[in-house]
């Protein structure tokens, strides 16, 4: 039981007495006490002057008199106008410190029974990963992991869009300009090599609709007719036609970016529990278009393309399949989205997309509806912002993006250059500091990114992400690594650490590491509830910070008191054990020395 529910029952049970009237937990108005007060929660009494009949510091002093007598865990109490501030002994939060201690589960959720899927990545095989793909991937693991710390089944999904137009585009300049190159003759990754021909289909296509437009045809023909264009559209119709040749040159060119992805995924720490492919799902997808069609759900046009009518939603018409018969990405959605919640029973599946897909994820839902399948509202688009650079936006078709790759091999870089200048690698072997480096470097990156409301929009710099000092993953790493070394110091010394933390009276700034550690089961909560690894990054970082502070400010190895001593070595080692089991949520390893 939490600490509010506690005090939360005793508040309920003296209004009972007091006033004779039962009160729910809800209408207890009940929070933290601000730091320029004295206590630890705060009781709003103004909901219950309708109760008392007094005013609000009669009210809140007759409840405080009232606990004083029957809560043996309250201290003392005070009274700023309508307010009711509760202090709580040390003995308490000696207990609650206790507790935590004892359970190597602290902070995880019961089982809930909720089968949950969250699917993440859902790259295009026609490129490599970047910026983008990072904050998808990272989020998307993440919210995974918090899920399962809630209690909840998950499974994580990725689905890899391997056909259609765009994957076309990088085999038709392949074929046509590729000479035969491969990975193996380049020494390029495979999703590096076919990504350099996505660009390389885009120059081209420019050109010629530069070209024809310079012969006097409309921009918006030119589009539709450049040469290129046109072969594209029919590899993609031989595709679907199974065509033996392209299938093979299709096969042979998402096998090179299925071995890219593989090692991109094994350096970003993220994995799959299931990975569903575009090309084996559309079918399904079509067929469940001709029934909404035979039900009389969509409508077919004079050209053969079949469409929904959303317009009664406030939306637009949607295309849903060609008028060639070939799908679109909504087709593919249909058709994944009804195989997985047969397959797995699903009790919800988010989809972690940017938010320029809003619309889609609208439709999606809607014509799920309309097709008659009652788990359309268990679907849910964890809508999150674009990274942006200090440069403006990345554009794939330009090769303008910030490689993911390469960002990675940046920032490890700069984490073993920041560290060795700082000292932090000093008395590291070759091994461990490469470790140390890959570590640092990896949770900047990740820190960076993942303590921002995945709403929003984010500028992300490399340089800021490292700093070992404000709310970043180096800081926060740094401060489980300089604990450890504490813990490792009393070990060296010969101290025995009792099974309970000792009876002593605890300081201010101990008590405000205890109330922390108290929190962190409410944040991981709270965190799974709005799909936010944000919250579980910045309690992390108050965390670390509070304990920098305190570390600063009492001697913990020097203490004279042993009871003391060995409390603050328990606090400190609950304190690294909280820091290792947030970060890990967010995909992060801590150095046990730095």
């Amino acid at each position: 039981m939490s600490v509010e529910n506690i005090i939360s029952e005793q508040l309920q049970e003296a209004i009972a007495k007091l006033y004779e009237t039962q009160i729910t937990e809800q209408q207890v108005q009940l929070q933290k006490t601000r730091k320029e007060f004295e206590g630890d929660y705060t009781l709003v009494t103004f909901p219950l002057l309708m109760l008392s009949m007094k005013s609000p510091e009669q009210t809140a002093n007759e409840i405080g008199e009232y606990l004083s007598n029957t809560m043996p865990e309250l201290e003392a109490y005070n009274v700023i106008k309508g307010f009711l501030n509760l202090k709580l002994k040390s003995e308490f939060w000696l207990g609650r410190l206790n507790s935590a201690l004892g359970n190597g589960a602290f902070g995880m959720g019961e089982p809930t029974g909720r089968t949950i899927m969250v699917e993440y990545s859902s790259p295009n095989t026609n490129k490599p990963l970047h910026l983008g793909h990072i904050r998808n991937n990272l989020l998307g693991y993440s919210v995974a992991e918090i899920l399962k710390a809630n209690g909840h089944k998950v499974i994580k999904a990725n689905l890899v869009n391997d056909r259609g137009v765009h994957i076309c585009k990088s085999m038709l300049a392949w074929q046509k300009f590729g000479n035969g190159e491969t990975p193996e003759s380049t020494g390029m990754k495979g999703d590096h090599l076919v990504g350099k021909y996505y660009v390389r289909y885009s120059n081209e296509y420019k050109k010629q609709v530069d070209e024809l437009v310079g012969q006097g045809m409309s921009k918006e023909d030119a589009e539709k007719n450049a040469p290129i264009q046109q072969e594209v559209q029919e590899m993609l119709r031989k595709w679907e036609a199974k065509d033996k040749s392209t299938l093979l040159l299709w096969t042979m060119m998402n096998t090179w970016v299925y071995d890219g992805f593989a090692i991109t995924y094994k350096n970003l720490g993220v994995d799959f529990d299931e990975t569903y492919y575009e090309s084996d799902t559309y079918l399904l997808g079509k067929s469940l278009v001709w029934q909404g069609l035979d039900k009389g759900a969509f409508f077919k046009k004079e050209d053969g393309s079949v469409w929904v009518d959303l317009t009664d939603e406030g939306l637009d018409q949607k295309l849903l399949l060609r008028s060639d018969g070939t799908s679109v990405y909504m087709t593919q959605d249909l058709g994944t989205a009804h195989q997985r919640f047969t397959e797995h029973q699903l009790d919800e599946e988010i989809y972690v997309v940017g938010n320029e897909q809003n619309y889609h994820f609208q439709v999606l839902k809607l014509v799920l509806k309309k097709l008659g399948f009652g788990w359309a509202d268990a679907i849910y688009h964890l809508s999150y912002g674009m990274v942006e650079l200090p440069e403006g936006k990345m554009k794939s078709r330009e090769g303008t993006v910030v490689d993911a790759d390469d960002l990675v091999e940046e920032m490890v870089s700069d984490a073993r250059e920041m560290s060795q200048e700082l000292g932090k690698l000093d008395g590291l072997s070759n091994e461990e500091a490469e470790n140390v480096s890959r570590m640092v470097g990896m949770g900047a990156l990740k820190y960076f990114i993942l303590k921002v409301d995945p709403k929003k929009t984010m500028l992300f710099d490399p340089k800021e992400s490292i700093d070992f000092n404000g709310n970043t993953g180096p800081f926060i790493q740094y401060a489980h690594a300089r604990i450890k070394s504490v813990l490792r110091k009393a070990d060296e010394s010969g101290v025995a650490m009792p099974e309970i933390v000792p009876v002593v009276l605890l300081n201010p700034k101990e008590v405000e590491l205890v109330k922390l550690i108290e929190d962190f089961p409410a944040v991981i909560k709270q965190a799974g509830e709005d799909f936010s690894p944000a919250q579980i990054a910045n309690y992390t970082y108050e965390l670390a910070k509070e304990y920098n502070q305190f570390y600063h400010d009492y001697s913990i190895m020097r203490e004279e008191d042993e009871g003391v001593k060995h409390m603050r070595l328990m606090l400190s080692k609950q304190v690294a054990a909280i820091i290792k089991r947030a970060m890990l949520l967010l995909g992060i390893d801590v150095p046990e020395r730095m």
